[in-house]
């Protein structure tokens, strides 16, 4: 049995790449104003790949995929950690 990677994100997850897709569509469909920059962006999921609360791409604590969340400027944390 392959033991999978209890902190990543999706991008990194082979098996979800249909998932990605989803998120990268809905990243783009984001307005200017509404979408966090791609320096914010990578900043938040560096910080959300250290969580404990990561697990495969999900948020335990919100349930959210935390590259969407990542992608809207007004979007915080759950556990404010960004």
């Amino acid at each position: 049995m392959t033991e999978k990677c209890k902190i990543c994100l999706i991008r990194d997850m082979a098996e979800k790449a249909d998932i990605y897709e989803y998120v990268k569509k809905t990243r783009a469909m984001l307005t200017d104003a509404d979408r966090a920059s791609d320096v914010l962006y990578e900043s938040r999921l560096d910080i959300c790949t250290g969580c404990d609360s990561l697990l495969a791409g999900t948020c335990r604590k919100c349930g959210c995929y935390v590259e969407i969340r990542a992608a809207l400027k007004s979007s915080e944390c759950p556990v404010k950690r960004w």
